[in-house]
């Protein structure tokens, strides 16, 4: 039984044991439902605790039963069986409660809890609200300003400053369920203090205090269709007595399950637990124990990666070829770390324990007790040859070798090696001490010790890894060069630089493609092109650029890109000099401008993504198309409530897709366009992305 009953004394104390979270089954909803209403009728209980076995208190709903038809007794029915009992009623919190965990125990009339405990209502991470009880009780008896923080940014709230806010009457050390037996037996006689009768005061929460709320977070929460019917569900806590406002939060609720946000977000939550789960590796795949990490490269992405380990309290050793280029990386780390610290979230003794972790040389020698050893220099061939040439000669025997490398061939580079078993790549996203994904690129004779050991220490060190094969840019790069090509194509055919940059933002990109290569620097892609055959690229989506950098345009860094900058701004603005250029490019060209609508250019743009994603999926670079998914919503600002480009494209139909592509080849020509594969294979047998992913799930 998931749910069980034992009575001490005058109190009943119902039991939820369903491994390994507690999760919200259908048998628990049962088992709780039928002991609670068992306790109410039994005039020898005279209280009753609710507690759960385990690591936790309830963590929230079962995910096996995401997509399910609903099995009564549903959620909202229990809970509020439980706060109509006559009887005291205490949560013994431990772990966390979250979700319709946090719901139950907000239907409890008293609740205990640990100092280590936390409580959440993170429903709106999923696209949905909490949908039993949680955005009526929540601001009854946590008040309207914490209840609107805890529940727009879905944010775990530690045992602490829930109990500032109301929602835990106390908290103890250890003992939790001697500690709510204790608190049941002395509220025998005061009765029941049913949150759902708490009163708001109206008067305080005024449509201009909502509407001020609304303003303070319309950035973060720009194009979430969620955190708005969350504000709605808390207006009606403040007017409408509780089975009204209940009434109301249904009626949201479904809103959020029927908008194609809900089925996106919760396709990421699933996305992002799949991506460790790697073909041919398993829990008894042999690992290697990671104590101390080698970085070569002092700069920016060097120090950035560096941070992640002592972080995690890794000791790192930093290494530069000059002394001065190794002092200003190791102040630049000092100054990240004192930035955190005034922001208040590092104190000093953490700073400085932080930096205890770091030593920096100039000599290879000193990685030769390194686990694992990163290099993180420019990137050309030529030079990270030779620096793995050199690490072959000092590192130890099993130390794993990674390159840093965000395009070049990680075969090519472990070849140099007499230990290719050995080599890999880590792709690591600037800024690297900031940005969550972590490219783990599997080269052909990488051991799956190696893999295996990357993927788990992905997670220690607070990184989303996803396993991608050796092609020209991997997984997330690969596809960005289609991206930019449909976006600067367009310019070139009629639009306008910030018509392009607003049709993706609206999207929901956190900025559009212009600027992010203003932001970027143009001068990169020159000079990575200025090493190619101009036949390897599509000249007429460069050659305006190229001429822009060519008069010392090389983006914000120097305050003029393809916009021009105010000094000191960092806000573009149009220029009408690159428009000259653009327009004599257009000429050049013998193309006859004309507008283009936001629809065409996110058409062009996202399905370039989802055609050459197809084809990364096609020739086994990626496992899943969900891994595709997890890549952009982390590393490229894919909005998360659209599932990345491949569930977008599932969202749009693959048949539509497939189409929209042919046509595109017949338009614009087959050298870009050619239709994937796999896109035509799954649009023609009427499947998605996500069926391929299940019927290739090892």
């Amino acid at each position: 039984m998931v749910v069980s009953l034992e009575k001490r004394g005058e109190i009943a104390v119902i039991s939820v044991n369903n491994p390994p979270v507690n999760a919200l089954s259908h048998g628990v909803r049962d088992g709780i439902l039928t002991h609670i209403q068992a306790c109410d009728a039994d005039e020898a209980v005279k209280a009753i605790v609710i507690a759960c076995e385990g690591r936790t208190f309830i963590a929230g709903a079962d995910i096996k039963e995401f997509g399910a038809p609903p099995k009564a007794p549903h959620l909202p029915d229990v809970v509020q069986g439980i706060e109509d009992v006559s009887k005291p009623v205490v949560a013994a919190i431990h772990g966390t409660a979250l979700g319709g965990g946090l719901e139950v125990a907000l239907s409890c009339h008293y609740r205990v809890a640990l100092t280590s405990a936390k409580i959440g209502l993170p429903e709106v991470k999923l696209g949905i609200l909490p949908g039993a009880g949680g955005t009526q009780r929540f601001p009854r008896i946590a008040g309207v300003e914490n209840a609107l923080d805890a529940i727009i940014s879905g944010r775990h709230v530690k045992a602490a400053e829930a109990a500032k806010w109301g929602v835990i009457d106390q908290l103890v050390e250890d003992n939790v369920l001697d500690a709510a037996i204790a608190m049941a037996t002395a509220k025998i006689a005061e009765g029941p203090r049913r949150t759902g009768e708490m009163e708001i005061d109206s008067s305080v929460y005024d449509q201009s205090f909502f509407d001020g709320f609304r303003k303070s977070i319309a950035r973060k929460t720009r194009g979430y269709f969620a955190p708005e019917r969350c504000i709605r569900c808390i207006e009606a806590a403040v007017v409408l007595p509780l089975k009204e406002g209940l009434q109301r939060e249904r009626e949201l609720f479904m809103e959020c399950m029927q908008n194609p946000q809900a089925r996106a977000l919760q396709h990421m939550f699933f996305a992002d637990r799949q991506v460790s789960r790697i073909p041919g590796i398993d829990k008894t795949t042999p690992r290697r124990e990671i104590k101390k990490v080698g970085i070569i490269g002092a700069g920016t992405m060097g120090g950035g990666i560096a941070m992640n380990f002592a972080n995690a309290g890794i000791p790192v050793t930093l290494l530069e070829v000059q002394q001065d280029a190794l002092d200003r990386g190791l102040g630049v780390v000092r100054k990240n770390y004192d930035r955190t610290a005034a922001k208040g979230k590092l104190t000093t003794e953490a700073v400085e324990a932080r930096m205890a972790l770091f030593n920096g040389t100039l000599d290879y020698a000193d990685l030769s007790d390194c686990d694992l050893i990163i290099e993180a220099v420019f990137e050309t061939m030529e030079i990270k040859k030779k620096v793995f040439s050199s690490l072959d000669a000092v590192a130890k025997e099993g130390a794993i070798l990674a390159t840093n490398t965000s395009y070049l061939n990680v075969d090519e580079i472990a070849a140099i090696t007499k230990r290719p078993a050995d080599v890999l790549g880590l792709h690591f996203f600037s800024p690297a001490n900031v940005m969550r994904l972590l490219e783990i690129v599997r080269a052909e004779k990488t051991d799956p010790a190696v893999l295996a050991t990357c993927v788990d220490l992905a997670k220690k060190i607070g990184k989303v890894g996803v396993v991608a094969g050796v092609c020209h840019g991997f997984i997330g790069n690969r596809m960005l060069g289609h991206y930019f090509r449909e976006a600067s194509l367009s310019v070139i055919e009629g639009a306008l630089p910030e018509e392009v940059d607003a049709a993706m933002f609206d999207f929901g990109m956190p900025m559009g493609p212009m600027t992010v290569s203003d932001m970027a620097g143009l001068d990169i892609g020159y000079l990575n092109r200025k090493g190619m055959d101009r036949a390897d690229y599509e000249t007429s989506a460069t050659d305006w650029m190229d001429r822009v950098v060519e008069m010392d345009r090389k983006g914000l860094k120097v305050g003029a890109g393809i916009y021009d900058y105010d000094e000191g701004s960092r806000t573009p603005k149009p220029s009408a000099t690159v428009m000259a250029i653009i327009e004599e490019e257009s000429a050049k060209l013998g193309i006859a401008r004309e507008g283009k609508t936001a629809e065409e250019i996110v058409e062009r743009c996202v399905l370039a993504l989802v055609n050459e994603g197809a084809k990364i999926l096609g020739e086994g670079m990626a496992y899943r198309a969900s891994d595709i998914d997890v890549v952009y919503a982390n590393g490229y600002g894919f909005p998360p409530y659209r599932g990345g480009p491949m569930h977008y494209a599932d969202h749009l139909g693959l048949k539509n897709v497939y189409e929209k592509v042919c046509g595109f080849a017949e338009k614009y020509g087959k050298r870009w366009w050619k239709p994937a594969p796999l896109l035509k294979e799954l649009a023609e047998s009427g499947k998605s992305f996500a069926e391929y992913d299940r019927e290739n799930a090892k």
